[in-house]
């Protein structure tokens, strides 16, 4: 075993055996509610006859949220009847914003790209069970979350806030996200439907988006959600999709959504997202909040008119109670408590995993406990818990990076901490120490998007401390890509994203080998703004509010695959303290349900424990009417291994999975030819590669 993996402390090479055991535990711990309570039929039964008793005025109360002074984030109950309250609260990094009496502090857990760069569904439905376990604890029925909108530019100040740029992976995880949540009794709601890729005019921003592109990029994440995950709610998106409003659009919440993929559950909006009561309400929206504007007096004149039956709003309060009465909230309001202490702990391993390492060439890491460390940069004073706005989270418990580091290197070593704002001072500093660990990083945030070059002198700083001394890491805490310039100087890079609020455990325990990292890219890194698919203003971030998505299915790495162009770190990428071989590549040929097995084997081929994804990419046949990228992610497996030791991995494809969307058939289908399926650790980097063939 390489010595320096434990010469800091005891060795934990990988993270995701434990968070299997915590995942148990806290299956155990979670029986707050009861889960899907009642059988569907005896809901829906019961949910009419409760809407059959009410009163016009009732009606339309229940339709929509309470803002005022002493309420907010809560539809309003009604106790002649026995409706109970609908207290929400936000969610995608951990408990966030909530009403009065529902919310305060919360365990941050990693951004939810850290959580992707897991490629982990069991992490995700860890996530998922801290996040539910938290909400009812806080007294709260809904929590809003997953964000699952796909990173079409990294310029969203939301990257940070989702899980990524392919709609598979995302999917994947968004599925165990949502489970997770829900078997704590709580609604989850995924959000936010649909396309919201920008923070830019995000309010009245109209996006034209083809039928191909939509449907196999934007759609396919929130499809998994409903028809796996069985989400019990759905946040409409503040934008329009080909001309509509999200919260007044037919096509998305009553033809696809409800219609097609037979969503039992409601739709509610984003806060201020409706803009009409008539095409909204016949157009599928169930629930405006924050407050009633358009589904209060303007709705209730549009039924004593006639212009909007009764039975329609009828059909909105069925699907919203049905759903409450079906995870148990309806007649037991949440068990309220305090935040277990073990879900740090959870938190502080759900981050290791996150942590991608993107260049290690000297073999710089793991450290050793060396005698001077230089804690350099704005991003080494504390704790980075989560980006900014709606997903926000009060902590409750910070590890700072000095106290991080300090812990675990213990009296071995001297720690001194310098926030890099004069240059000159942190460079003195850099030459005096055996090691400097350099933080750098970005802030984002709902409400604007953001450059993805470093913000104020820190490519300067990086430049001049890489310069000092040559024993230098830097540690990224970013929401999503960002450029390096200085990359060519740096011998070793993490990545660590925002770690939440165990942000000092979680990057001493990578830095100094008590963790052998194992994250993977779930976004492609540019080496400059000019190679991204967005080429001009017109594609983002629009013109005259009009954003075009001409790039089609080129969104992350389609687009550098298919245009030959080299990026900065490729999606799927993700370095170890181990190495890891790919051999005895098999695939079956299609079935007759045109399912196809792939079978393959990774070998940990280094002297260390640790953990691998193993990735899958399939190359479909290509036509002039249904052009294809050059390879989609269409599966993957993490595997735990001992140095030496070999898995075996089986992936399925499904027929959905070899299947492009016919806009002359409006519907999915396989076309005939020639399928590769290439494997390997990341989406350049595929040893393994066969074929099959589908005929007519």
């Amino acid at each position: 075993m390489n010595s320096k993996l434990s010469g800091a402390g005891k060795t934990v090479v990988s993270s995701a055996k434990n968070l299997v055991v915590a995942a148990v535990f806290l299956a155990f711990l979670v029986n707050v509610l009861p889960a899907f309570a009642s059988p569907a039929d005896d809901v829906d039964a019961r949910a009419r006859k409760i809407v059959a008793q009410m009163t016009l005025d009732e009606k339309i109360a229940e339709l929509h949220g309470t803002q005022n002074k002493t309420n907010f984030r809560i539809v309003l109950g009604l106790p002649r009847l026995g409706i109970p309250d609908l207290p929400v609260c936000n969610g995608p990094a951990g408990v966030g914003p909530a009403g009065p009496g529902h919310g305060g502090p919360a365990t941050a857990l990693p951004a939810p790209i850290a959580l992707a760069a897991t490629w982990d569904t069991n992490a995700a439905g860890l996530f998922g069970k801290i996040s539910g376990r938290e909400t009812a604890l806080l007294g709260n029925t809904l929590l809003e979350a997953p964000d699952i909108n796909i990173a079409r530019t990294p310029y969203n100040g939301r990257t940070f806030e989702s899980f990524g740029e392919d709609p598979f992976l995302a999917g994947r995880l968004s599925v165990a996200d949502i489970q997770g949540i829900q078997s704590c009794g709580i609604i989850a709601n995924v959000k936010h439907y649909a396309a919201n890729n920008q923070e830019t005019d995000r309010l009245k921003i109209n996006e034209l988006i083809d039928e191909r592109t939509l449907r196999e990029l934007y759609l396919p994440a929130f499809e998994a959600s409903v028809k796996e995950g069985r989400v019990g709610s759905v946040m409409s998106a503040y934008n329009k999709v080909n001309g509509d409003f999200c919260c007044e659009n037919d096509f998305l919440q009553n033809q696809v959504l409800k219609k097609e993929w037979g969503f039992d559950g409601f739709i509610l909006s984003d806060y201020g997202a409706v803009h009409s009561a008539v095409p909204s309400a016949k157009n599928g929206l169930d629930l405006e909040m924050p407050g009633g504007i358009y589904f209060d007096g303007p709705l209730e004149r549009a039924v004593q008119s006639g212009e909007i039956p009764q039975s329609l709003l009828d059909d909105k309060l069925v699907r919203r109670f049905r759903t409450m009465m079906r995870f148990g909230v309806w007649d037991k309001s949440p068990a309220r408590g305090d935040i277990p202490p073990a879900h740090a702990d959870l938190a502080r391993q759900l981050g290791a995993e996150g942590v991608v390492l993107l260049k290690n060439t000297t073999g710089l890491l793991p450290l050793n406990a060396s005698h001077t460390i230089a804690l350099i940069g704005p991003f080494a004073g504390r704790a980075m818990t989560g980006g900014a706005g709606s997903s926000q989270v009060i902590p409750f418990v910070t590890v700072d990076p000095v106290t991080g580091i300090q812990n675990l290197v213990g009296n071995s070593a001297t720690v001194q901490e310098d926030d890099g704002k004069d240059i000159d001072q942190a460079v003195a500093l850099a030459k005096t120490a055996d090691t400097v660990i350099l933080m750098l990083g970005d802030r984002q945030t709902e409400g604007r998007d953001h450059p993805i070059t470093l913000g104020g002198n820190q490519d300067a700083l990086a430049a001049a401390v890489l310069t000092a001394n040559p024993h230098t890491v830097v540690v990224l805490k970013t929401g999503g890509p960002i450029l390096m310039p200085w990359l060519a100087q740096a011998p070793a890079v993490l990545e660590a994203w925002y770690p939440g609020e165990e942000d000092g455990d979680v990057v001493a325990s990578v830095l100094f080998g008590q963790v052998n990292p194992s994250g993977k890219l779930p976004i492609t890194f540019p080496k400059s703004g000019a190679d991204l698919p967005q080429q001009s203003p017109d594609q983002y971030p629009g013109v005259d509010g009009v954003v075009h998505y001409s790039e089609g299915l080129l969104v992350g790495y389609r687009w550098y695959d298919a245009k030959n162009i080299e990026p900065l770190f490729p999606f799927g990428y993700g370095l170890s303290y181990t190495t890891f071989g790919y051999k005895d590549l098999k695939v079956s040929r299609p079935a007759r349900d045109r399912s196809v097995t792939v079978k393959f084997t990774v070998t940990n081929t280094g002297d260390v424990a640790g953990a691998e994804v193993a990735q899958l990419y399939l190359s479909l046949p290509s036509t002039p009417d249904a052009p294809q990228p050059p390879r989609v992610l269409k599966g993957f497996r993490r595997v735990e291994l001992a140095p030496g030791k070999s898995a075996h991995v089986t992936l399925t494809l499904d027929a959905r999975a070899l299947s492009y969307w016919s806009i002359a058939a409006h519907d999915w289908k396989i076309a005939p030819g020639k399928y590769i399926i290439s494997v390997g650790s990341s989406s350049r980097e595929l040893p393994l590669t066969d074929s099959f063939e589908i005929r007519q």
